[in-house]
């Protein structure tokens, strides 16, 4: 019987990607008895309560073998039916291509892109130590569970697995648990040809506890890995799963044509001879589905661990409660007067200074009401200006810790960044410079993608950092970051646009924010209430002069002292201007077009000035107007003299607006 509970996964794969004429069914059909013997023997789950604070953590790194997944999880119980498993691939399926973030269905996070499921897990399994180390008991363990990983060659071979599987070993993360698809394999082919690294010594140098050698086809081998895997507390385990890539596949298996490709029929009548399996498509033995199905023990499983809970509620209200509220990020109750509150303390101060710094000020106001963020920076963080009086670091010795040093893993950052995210009872921030987002990019997309909550403080924000030149000088970085769906990009100019851009940031609930922030000090811009009101929509008016506008000058960052300074001088030649702050264009374009048009009107020529790419600014110029921007690489000088090189002064604004009366 157990090696038709694993066959049921490879005939549900093989049968699922022959109907799609599309996908991967090496992977899924030769880590099935992997599969069965993690799903059936070792998992802490409920396929009915799919969000069960306690459940058992399985990322599946190697997302391209997501039939691996969809099957399991339909045979186990959750709400998936065959016929999701036969619209697998097709538009709308909630089996796609590679598995999307669908907790209800039993998929914890979006993989595809290979190794970053890798650095998911790992934030994972920081969020469970963190959080059990500050609600569980000497006599209740309310948060204590495992984190498992699947994943193969290609993930490995991601540099972003270095990254986060070093940092794992070094924050003695002993409840992640990895299972290697050692197949040798890759789309290729052998990896002889480009993959030779020893595994097994790479992760024992981090620090992780190595099974080598395991017969992954064996379900007493595999079980008795990952038995010895779930003692070690101390240490993270890989176990090393020797498989044959579309086991059973006569024809195909061990060969790379079974891992990108259908099978095709007849090799699929022969696996199903082979296996003496009905030939019908998607055909499951009655006593197959009843031997997978987790209904019972889930419920179970979940039922006990309430019981503990009740318990643990009587004993200690107040940190049920406290874990409740953590759990579900619930902002607090009077958030709208603290918001209040603290943009009059920005106000009342009036003082110019570097963003990143003022990004500090707003993050020690915001750990007195949100305890739940959780801070680090990627070796930079007397730079990034993201440690503060509330922080502590996480440690193996220190758990409660609420920051991270990440040390010089920016991609690492971010995807772990997603994990804590996706786990609950996190808002994750992380700095580095805005140059080095190229490092994490593919992360802050998934993040994205997943409509995740984590904010990126990226300071260093242009060729205002002067002398460190090109290589640390971002100029396509702003356009790059914009250009990404659901990502709001933030640009504050002084202390009171940064405070609002982290308050964006943290009532962003369905998406990330990255916020630019500057090196150098900036002046403080005086704003009335409603202007202050205005600045959470992302683009507003901050100066308009007593006559009708003929021109409107648009700037973010360090370039509206700029503006501000030709607007003056536009003035005092007895023209009408306006200057307009768009701190956060994404926002500013998700008003309702009255207001937009009402900030820009089409009528009026507009300068915009940005210390960086073009790219962002034609949508607002349109047709008339000028963008003054930076497209070519910086230089190493001092600030100032970079922004005369690359003519962003007042003077030249001045000069272009001269040139635009004759013009018309």
């Amino acid at each position: 019987m157990s090696n038709n509970i694993a066959n049921a996964i490879r005939v549900l794969a093989a049968d699922a990607v022959e109907k799609a004429n599309s996908g991967h069914p090496g992977m899924p059909m030769g880590m099935a008895e992997i599969a069965e013997v993690l799903w059936k023997r070792h998992l802490s789950y409920n396929p009915k309560n799919p969000n069960w604070a306690n459940r058992d953590r399985v990322v599946v790194s190697n997302g391209h073998g997501s039939m691996l997944l969809y099957a399991v999880n339909y045979l186990t119980g959750y709400d998936l039916s065959l016929d999701d498993i036969k619209s697998f691939r097709q538009l709308d399926s909630v089996t796609a291509g590679h598995p999307e973030l669908d907790v209800k269905l039993g998929i914890e996070t979006t993989t595809g892109p290979l190794g970053q499921g890798i650095s998911n897990a790992v934030g994972m399994a920081i969020a469970e130590k963190h959080i059990s180390s500050l609600f569980n008991t000497q006599e209740h363990n309310v948060i204590d569970h495992f984190t498992y990983v699947l994943l193969g060659d290609g993930c490995l071979m991601e540099g972003v697995s270095h990254e986060v599987c070093s940092l794992a070993g070094t924050l003695s993360l002993g409840k992640l648990i990895m299972l290697y698809d050692d197949n040798g394999i890759s789309i290729d082919g052998e990896v002889i040809g480009w993959f030779t690294d020893i595994t097994a010594l790479r992760f024992e140098s981090y620090g992780w506890q190595v099974i080598r050698d395991v017969d992954g086809h064996d379900h007493e081998s595999i079980d008795a890995a990952i038995r010895e895997a779930k003692v070690e507390l101390n240490r993270p385990t890989l176990i090393c799963c020797k498989t044959l890539i579309g086991k059973g596949a006569p024809g195909k298996q061990g060969k790379s044509s079974s891992h990108g490709a259908p099978l095709g029929q007849s090799e699929i009548d022969a696996l199903k001879s082979g296996l003496s399996w009905n030939n019908e498509p998607f055909y499951l033995p009655p006593d197959v589905l009843e031997a997978w199905d987790h209904t019972n023990e889930g419920h179970q499983a979940e039922t006990e661990w309430n019981q503990m809970v009740n318990d643990y509620e009587q004993l200690h209200p107040a940190k049920y409660q406290e874990l409740n509220e953590r759990l579900s990020c619930k902002l607090p109750d009077e958030w709208e007067n603290i918001k209040s509150s603290m943009h009059l303390s920005v106000t009342s101060k009036a003082e110019g200074k570097a963003t990143r710094v003022a990004s500090q000020d707003a993050l020690e106001a915001l750990y007195s009401h949100i305890p739940f963020l959780f801070g680090g920076s990627a070796d930079l963080t007397g730079s990034n200006n993201t440690f503060t009086s509330k922080s502590s670091i996480f440690l193996p010795s220190q758990p409660k810790g609420n920051y991270l040093e990440y040390g010089v893993r920016e991609f690492g950052m971010a995807g772990i960044m997603n994990g804590l995210a996706l786990y609950g009872g996190f808002i994750p921030f992380g700095g580095t410079f805005l140059v080095f987002s190229d490092y994490s990019r593919n992360a802050l997309r998934m993040s994205a993608l997943m409509k995740q909550r984590t904010i990126h403080v990226l300071t260093h924000d242009s060729i205002g950092l002067g002398e460190d030149g090109p290589t640390h000088q971002p100029i396509e970085h702003l356009s790059s970051l914009r250009s990404i769906p659901n990502m709001n990009v933030w640009r504050p100019c002084d202390t009171s646009e940064t405070l609002a851009a982290w308050i964006s940031a943290v009532e962003n609930s369905s998406g990330p924010t990255s916020i630019a922030l500057s090196r150098q000090a900036l002046p403080f811009q005086k704003r009335t209430k409603d202007q202050l009101d205005l600045i959470a929509r992302g683009g507003y008016i901050l100066y308009n002069s007593s006559k009708k506008a003929d021109v409107i000058l648009v700037a973010t960052g360090s370039e509206v002292a700029i503006a501000m300074d030709a607007a003056k001088i536009i003035e005092s030649e007895d023209y009408g201007v306006r200057v307009v702050s768009m701190p956060c264009m994404d926002l500013f374009y998700q008003q309702d077009i009255g207001y937009q048009k009402n900030i820009l009107p089409k009528s009026v020529y507009k300068i915009t000035i940005e210390a960086g790419s073009n790219m962002s600014w034609w949508r607002v110029i349109g047709d008339n107007g000028y963008i003054l921007s930076i497209d070519e690489f910086g230089a190493s000088a001092p600030a100032a003299m970079l922004y005369k090189k690359f003519n962003l002064t007042s003077e030249k604004v001045v000069e272009v607006f001269k040139k635009s009366l004759i013009n018309t």
